[in-house]
């Protein structure tokens, strides 16, 4: 009785001891990043307190401990109600060295110690240890989960935290916990399923609101994310992730011109993300408001934000493609000056293209066409594409000579030969020199086979036979 007495009293000292404060928050870095919400959850005081609780037995579904055992775990725990963590993790190892079939309960309390050390891997090995002595432990399997969440292995996570449910630990947090492993293993059914319990124990938390409303989203349940939303945005009108849920949940309801209202809020308050206006300058583009989409484009390089120049790249490509030729071009000279000296030669080289066919499409004439082109040249001698458009070019200003020679370097590059064989062929038949451009038919044929360059190739035989 006495001892149970000391036992009982050396563990409410271990609920408040300050080796607990402040561990979890500075884990080992996991493979995958975890939302911040997520990993605030660690640093709440009631979180450490339940970490702390594990040290107590649930007679229930607890592993036995003989009177040896016990009195040898009462020294242990002695060690760490006196902070002397590294004596307690020694004699621990020393116990189950001497006896491999000793009480998962020096496992577990093993592992715990692993655990507010932030040595996650050996913490996970010790409780795996005690739930295989021991599988109805449900304090281990519950540890056992938490560790798997911080070291993004959600699949041994979600097992973890199912036995737990099974074993009649069916509170929010864990609840919570198995809805976040599933969605991250895009298990969005389960994950639904997970949260909406996590609700019902725990309507406060709006981790789990938000969680439910993001695996309604990836199941495509637009109208039913979007109330969710709706909702929260009630209580918390200054939450930004909560507006880009709704306005991807609009886009998903195809209100695009919904949820270019939102992210135009959003940008209004100050919450805007590259993505929000990526995305609100691509309606307007599909809206045909290109100058609108070109200023939200220009917005997101004005607040310095990571926009990748490969979208924005694409996004004048569309608007070219639309015929907004002036809108494409102020959005080449826009990223021009915001990543200046930041190209890679590729992305240069696809840049000069894009405003060489600017340049022909809005009548620029041929030498800025050139200029271009040769630029694109410059920097990669075996741009194909460039190669053909230059002789293209000089065949049209009547140089056959400096036309050929460009078609010929074409012609060297493997991707390109087809299509420089058929150019070349072209502008032998513009001369008449049928016999000569029929060899040049047949190697594209041969490469590439196309209907229309059979019929062009029988059309140039018939030709040649009649002269």
């Amino acid at each position: 009785m006495v001892c149970a007495i000391r036992c009982s009293a050396i563990l409410a000292l271990m609920v408040s001891v300050s080796p607990f404060c402040g561990v979890l928050c500075r884990a080992e870095e996991p493979a995958q990043p975890l939302p911040e919400s997520f990993l605030s959850f660690w640093n709440q005081p009631a979180f450490q307190q339940r970490l702390a609780e594990s040290y107590l037995a649930e007679t229930d579904i607890e592993p036995r401990l003989t009177v040896e055992e016990r009195e040898r775990l009462l020294k242990i725990l002695n060690l760490i109600s006196s902070d002397k963590m590294n004596d307690a993790a020694t004699a621990l190892q020393k116990e189950l060295a001497q006896n491999a079939a000793a009480s998962a309960v020096f496992d577990f309390t093993l592992a715990n110690i692993y655990f507010q050390q932030e040595k996650l891997n050996e913490a996970a090995a010790a409780y795996r240890q005690a739930v295989q002595k021991f599988p109805k432990f449900r304090r281990a399997w519950r540890n056992l989960g938490l560790i798997c969440i911080r070291n993004s292995d959600f699949a041994g996570a979600a097992a973890a935290l199912t036995k737990v449910i099974e074993l009649g630990g069916s509170d929010a947090v864990t609840y919570g916990l198995l809805g976040f492993a599933y969605a991250s293993l895009d298990d969005h059914l389960a994950a639904e399923s997970s949260y909406r319990m996590a609700v019902l124990l725990d309507p406060a938390t709006m981790d789990w609101k938000m969680g439910l409303a993001r695996s309604l989203f990836r199941q495509e349940r637009y109208p039913e994310a979007a109330a969710l939303c709706e909702s929260l945005l009630r209580q918390m009108p200054d939450r930004a992730d909560l507006w880009l849920l709704m306005a991807n949940a609009s886009l998903g309801m195809n209100k695009p011109l919904k949820a270019a209202e939102i992210f135009e809020w959003l940008d209004t308050l100050g919450r805007s993300t590259a993505e929000s206006l990526l995305l609100l300058g691509d309606i307007y583009i599909n809206e045909e408001l290109y100058e609108s989409a070109v200023r939200a484009y220009t917005r997101a390089l004005e607040q310095k934000l990571s926009v990748p120049a490969e979208r924005l790249l694409r996004a004048s490509r569309a608007l070219m493609a639309r015929g907004a030729l002036a809108e494409s071009r102020q959005l080449l000279e826009r990223m021009q000056q915001a990543f200046e000296g930041q190209f890679t030669d590729s992305l240069k080289v696809e840049m000069l293209k894009l405003q060489a066919r600017i340049a022909v499409a809005e009548g620029a004439g041929s030498e800025e066409q050139i200029r271009l082109l040769e630029e694109i040249i410059a920097i990669d001698p075996l741009d194909g594409e460039a190669l053909i458009l230059l002789g293209q070019h000089w065949g049209k200003m009547q140089n056959p000579e400096k036309a050929v020679f460009y078609f010929e370097r074409a012609a060297a590059i493997e991707k390109y030969e087809a299509q420089a064989r058929i150019r070349h062929a072209q502008l032998l038949v513009q001369q008449g020199k049928y016999e000569e451009a029929i060899p040049l038919l047949r190697r594209a044929q041969q490469i590439d086979p196309r209907d229309n360059v059979r019929e062009y190739l029988e059309q140039v035989e018939r030709a040649a036979k009649t002269r």
